[in-house]
C-alpha cells in the first residue's frame, strides 16, 4: 500500500494568463509527512511555481472515515504550469510528479500532441443550461459560450452541415464574467438564448456551432429524445417500470385501483399543470377511506355544535346543506339552526322531514335583531365542547368533521380551520382554491383569510364573548380577532374540506362599504384589547386594511452595508438612503472589504465629509458575509440592525418607519421588505423553506402590481425567511441567536439567520410598504469551479444539516399543496412513485 493519496479533479487553460495550465485536485500522505511537486520535460526535472494550497472538506471526510487518516490539513492543491504550449514545443512528454521520501507518483502526463490539442480545445468553452421544447415545434436552447482569444460566433445547422434557421440572442451574464475573471474592459454578452422552428427541419439532431478563429465546438441536441421524454406515453411507462412495480401494488392496496388509473394518466402532467377539479379528485377521501372513517374511535370524542343561521327558505338547498352534515364520517355533531325566515315554512318542512334527526336543533327567531343577534340565538342551542362557524353556503367535505376531531386528539387544537375552494350552485363545478398559511396573526390583520368554516373550543368562544350587533356585516372578521387572542394552539388543516356556493351579490355598494368599515373598527378595537396602540384603514381592495402600529420613542437605526469596489452602485444607495428616507436617528456602516481600485477609497472620504452619520469600517480577512457583518453589528451603536446590500435603492421615503413599526413588536424579531428588479419585477416579497430544495424568494418576477397567490405581495404577514439584502432585526435578538453562523460564508446564511431568530421564539414579518429596488442579476450565479462548487456544496448540506426537520416538515406559512418547484405558487401534482 502506498504512502501517498492523491487525485486530480480538474485540468483549466488559460490563454491570457501567460499560456498557463492550471492542475487542481487533492494529496496527502499516510504518515503526515511533506509531499513535493515535480514537473519533468522528457524525463528532465522543470522548475515549477510553488502550487496554492486549500482545505477540501469533501475530501477531509472521506479520509477521516475510509483510510484513517485523523489529521487532515490543506489537502487540496492548484499547480500552475505557465508557458505551457512552449514546454511543449521543447519537450515531447511533460509529466508532474508527486514525491514524499523514496516514493514517487506521476499524478498527470501528457504527450506535447495532447497538451496542444487540449489547450487549443480550452480556448473555446460552453455550458448548455436548458433545453426544451414547447408548443411542440419551438426548440430552445439556453447557455453560455466563452473564447478566451475573441469574441465567438454561433449558429445552428442540421446534421448534413446545412445551416438552419434560428433566432439567437445574445445577454449579459454577469455570474460568468465573475467566475472566469473577465475584466471591465473585456466584458461581453456571453449567454445565448438560441429558437429554432423543428417544422423547418426533419432532422433528428441539431448542431449548436461555436466558433472561434482556430477552434470550433459543436453541441449535439437529440430532438428526438426531448420530445420522446415529453410525451405522456414516456411519463407514464417510466411510472410503470418495473423498479416502482411495489410501490404501485402498495398505492393500489391502499388507494385502489381507479384512483391509481386516474394517478398514471396524470403522470406526465408537471406542477401547475394539472386542472383543478382534476386535482381535487384526486386529493379528496375515497369511499374506502370514508368507511375506514366512520369505524374509526377516537379517544376523545367531543359533541360538534354546528352553528348556522337559515335566511333561505329555498327547501331543496336547505335539505343539501343538512343532508353533507348527516352524511359526516364523525358522528357526534348537532346541528344548531336559528331560523331568521318571515312565516312557518322552514320549522314545518324540517319537522316532518327530519323528525328522527335528534342531532338537530331549532329555534324559530321571533324577532329578527340583525346577524349577530340571529347568531347569538343559534350559539344559545349549542352544548357541544367544540362549536363550528358554518353558513348555509358552505358544503364541508363528508370527512370535514373527522378531519378536525382528529386535529382535536393529536394536536389539541383550541381553533381549527381548513383550506377551501366555491362552488356552482348547481353543485357541479368547483375553482378558485384558497390553500391557505397556518395561522398567521399579521395576515388575518390584512383580511380574513381564515374564512367562515371555522371550530374554537366552546369555553374559549365563553371568554371571547357574544357575537356583537355593533359590527355586523364584519361578525365574523371580528369573532375570529377575538377568538385568535385567547386559543393557545390554533391549527389549519391544510386540506380542502368545505366548498362555498357562489351566490348572486345582492348587497349594495353602500352597505359593502358599511360592512368594511366595522371590520375596520373590529380590527382597532382587536388593537386596543391586545394594548397594541395602532389605528386602521380601508385598503385599496374590499375587505382588505391597512395597520398604522405607533412607534415607541425614536431608537437607533444602524444600518450595515458591506462593500467592494462598485462605487457607483454604492453612491445610488447611499445618496437614496440620505436625500429619501424621513426617519431621522440612524447611520450608516459601510463594511469595506478587499477594494482594489484606488477611486474607492477616495470616494469612502468624500462620503465622510458629506454625511457625518457614515462610518467606514475596514475588514482585512478573505470575503465572508457572515463574519463581515458580525464585525460590523460589533461597532454598531444602534438598537436595531438594518442589513442592507450595496446595490439597492431606497423608494418609500418611510421605508425605515414601515420595517420599525413591525420589528418594534414585542413578538416580532425581524422584518423584511419588498425589492424590484430594475424592470419593476418582484425580486422578493419573502422567502418559503423548502422551495426550490433549500430555500427560494416566492412569486419573484411578476409584476411590481401584481396581488400574487391570495394577495401576498399586497399584505403584510408573518414569512419564515426574508433577504438581508433589506432586513432589519432588533439588536438584541441578533445577540440572542448569535449572530450570522460565519460557516456560511455566501450562501444561506440569511436564510438560517431567519431559522435561528424564529426558533428564539419571535417572529419575521414581511410589509409591502418598505419598497426598493435591487440592481442584482435576474440570472442565477454559476458555481462552476471547484473552490465555488465545494463552498456552495458544503455550505447547502450546511443548512440541510442544522435544520433537517424543518425543512422536512415543511414552511408553515406555504401550504403543502403548492409546488416547491416553481415560485409562482401553482399546484402541487401528486408524487410519482420513483420520484
Amino acid at each position: 500500500m502506498g504512502n501517498i493519496l492523491w487525485s486530480v479533479d480538474k485540468k483549466i487553460y488559460s490563454d491570457k494568463e501567460d499560456h498557463t495550465l492550471a492542475i487542481t485536485g487533492w494529496a496527502i500522505t499516510r504518515d503526515q509527512s511533506e509531499c513535493d511537486f515535480i514537473l519533468y520535460g522528457s524525463g528532465k526535472e522543470l522548475s515549477v511555481p510553488e502550487p496554492s494550497r486549500c482545505e477540501r472538506a469533501d475530501v477531509a471526510k472521506d479520509l477521516k472515515e475510509t483510510k484513517d487518516i485523523k489529521e487532515v490539513g490543506n489537502v487540496g492543491f492548484t499547480v500552475k504550469i505557465p508557458e505551457i504550449i512552449k514546454l511543449a514545443e521543447e519537450h515531447e512528454k511533460l509529466q508532474l510528479a508527486l514525491r514524499a521520501g523514496d516514493e514517487k507518483e506521476i499524478i498527470w502526463e501528457a504527450t506535447a500532441a495532447e497538451v496542444k490539442d487540449f489547450c487549443e480545445e480550452s480556448l473555446i468553452e460552453y455550458h448548455i443550461d436548458e433545453e426544451q421544447i414547447t408548443q411542440e415545434s419551438i426548440l430552445t436552447v439556453r447557455g453560455w459560450v466563452v473564447n478566451q482569444l475573441e469574441p465567438d460566433e454561433i449558429f445552428v445547422q442540421g446534421t448534413d452541415g446545412k445551416v438552419l434557421e434560428c433566432t439567437i440572442t445574445r445577454q449579459r451574464r454577469p455570474d460568468v464574467e465573475e467566475a472566469k475573471g473577465i475584466s471591465e474592459e473585456e466584458k461581453r454578452n456571453l449567454g445565448f438564448s438560441i429558437t429554432v422552428n423543428l417544422e423547418n427541419t426533419n432532422d433528428q439532431n441539431i448542431c449548436i456551432c461555436f466558433r472561434g478563429k482556430d477552434v470550433q465546438k459543436i453541441y449535439t441536441v437529440n430532438v428526438k429524445k426531448i420530445k420522446r421524454e415529453n410525451t405522456g406515453l414516456y411519463q407514464q411507462m417510466k411510472l410503470l417500470s418495473l423498479k416502482n412495480r411495489q410501490k404501485n401494488q402498495e398505492y393500489i392496496k391502499k388507494n385502489g385501483i381507479g384512483r391509481f388509473i386516474r394517478y398514471v394518466r396524470n403522470s406526465q402532467l408537471k406542477d401547475g399543470d394539472q386542472d383543478y377539479e382534476d386535482w381535487l379528485k384526486d386529493h379528496v377521501a375515497f369511499r374506502k377511506e370514508l368507511k375506514r372513517q366512520r369505524n374509526a374511535v377516537f379517544s376523545y370524542s367531543p359533541l360538534i355544535s354546528i352553528v348556522m343561521v337559515v335566511t333561505d327558505t329555498d327547501e331543496q338547498r336547505l335539505k343539501s346543506v343538512i343532508d353533507v352534515y348527516t352524511e359526516q364520517t364523525y358522528g357526534n355533531w348537532q346541528l344548531c339552526l336559528a331560523d331568521a325566515c318571515e312565516g312557518e315554512e322552514t320549522g314545518e318542512f324540517l319537522r316532518k322531514k327530519y323528525k328522527k334527526e335528534i342531532r338537530l336543533s331549532y329555534k324559530k327567531v321571533t324577532e329578527n335583531n340583525g346577524i349577530s343577534g340571529n347568531l347569538n340565538a343559534s350559539l344559545k342551542l349549542a352544548m357541544g365542547e367544540y362549536v363550528l362557524f358554518a353558513g348555509q353556503e358552505i358544503i364541508p367535505e363528508p370527512d370535514a368533521l373527522f378531519q378536525m376531531v382528529k386535529a382535536i386528539t393529536e394536536k389539541k387544537a383550541d381553533m381549527i380551520y381548513t383550506d377551501e375552494d366555491e362552488i356552482t350552485a348547481d353543485g357541479k363545478h368547483y375553482s378558485e382554491p384558497e390553500f391557505k398559511p397556518d395561522f398567521n396573526l399579521f395576515r388575518l390583520r390584512e383580511n380574513n383569510y381564515i374564512g367562515q368554516f371555522w371550530a374554537i373550543r366552546k369555553e374559549i368562544l365563553e371568554q371571547a364573548g357574544k357575537f356583537d350587533p355593533e359590527y355586523d356585516g364584519a361578525q365574523d372578521y371580528d369573532m375570529l380577532l377575538r377568538c385568535s387572542e385567547q386559543a393557545e394552539n390554533i391549527v389549519h388543516i391544510p386540506k380542502i374540506l368545505c366548498h362555498s356556493m357562489k351566490a348572486e351579490n345582492l348587497i349594495t355598494e353602500e352597505q359593502e362599504k358599511k360592512n368594511w368599515e366595522a371590520g375596520r373598527k373590529a380590527l382597532e378595537e382587536h388593537y386596543r384589547r391586545a394594548e397594541v396602540p395602532a389605528t386602521a384603514e380601508l385598503a385599496d381592495k374590499k375587505g382588505w386594511y391597512r395597520s398604522h402600529l405607533t412607534i415607541s420613542g425614536e431608537p437607533m437605526i444602524s444600518v450595515i452595508i458591506p462593500s467592494k469596489d462598485h462605487i457607483n452602485d454604492l453612491e445610488l444607495c447611499i445618496s437614496s438612503i440620505e436625500e429619501k428616507t424621513t426617519w431621522k436617528n440612524y447611520e450608516i456602516i459601510i463594511v469595506e472589504n478587499n477594494s482594489v481600485e484606488k477611486e474607492t477609497f477616495v470616494y469612502y472620504e468624500t462620503l465622510k465629509n458629506r454625511y457625518p452619520n457614515v462610518r467606514i469600517l475596514t475588514w482585512k480577512k478573505e470575503f465572508n458575509y457572515s463574519a463581515i457583518n458580525n464585525f460590523a453589528v460589533r461597532e454598531a451603536q444602534g438598537e436595531y440592525l438594518l442589513f442592507l446590500n450595496n446595490d439597492v435603492e431606497i423608494i418609500t421615503e418611510n421605508w425605515l418607519e414601515e420595517m420599525l413599526q413591525l420589528c418594534q413588536q414585542k413578538d416580532v424579531g425581524m422584518a423584511g421588505a419588498k425589492l424590484y428588479y430594475p424592470d419593476d419585477t418582484i425580486q422578493h416579497a419573502g422567502v418559503v423553506v423548502g422551495l426550490g430544495g433549500v430555500a427560494a424568494h416566492v412569486l419573484c418576477k411578476l409584476p411590481r402590481d401584481a396581488e400574487g397567490y391570495m394577495g401576498r405581495l399586497r399584505c403584510v404577514q408573518e414569512i419564515s425567511a426574508v433577504t438581508a439584502a433589506c432586513m432589519m432585526v432588533k439588536t438584541s435578538v441578533f445577540k440572542a441567536v448569535g449572530g450570522f453562523d460565519e460557516e456560511l460564508k455566501v450562501a444561506f446564511n440569511d436564510i438560517d439567520l431567519c431559522m435561528k431568530v424564529r426558533k428564539y421564539g419571535v417572529k419575521i414579518v414581511f410589509t409591502p410598504y418598505a419598497e426598493l429596488y435591487h440592481y442584482e442579476s435576474k440570472s442565477r450565479g454559476m458555481e462552476d469551479t471547484p473552490e465555488k462548487q465545494l463552498r456552495f456544496s458544503r455550505e447547502v448540506n450546511c443548512f440541510r444539516r442544522k435544520w433537517e426537520r424543518e425543512l422536512l416538515k415543511g414552511d408553515p406559512y406555504y401550504n403543502p399543496n403548492l409546488t416547491l418547484n416553481n415560485t409562482d405558487c401553482s399546484l402541487r401534482k401528486q408524487e410519482k412513485n420513483g420520484d
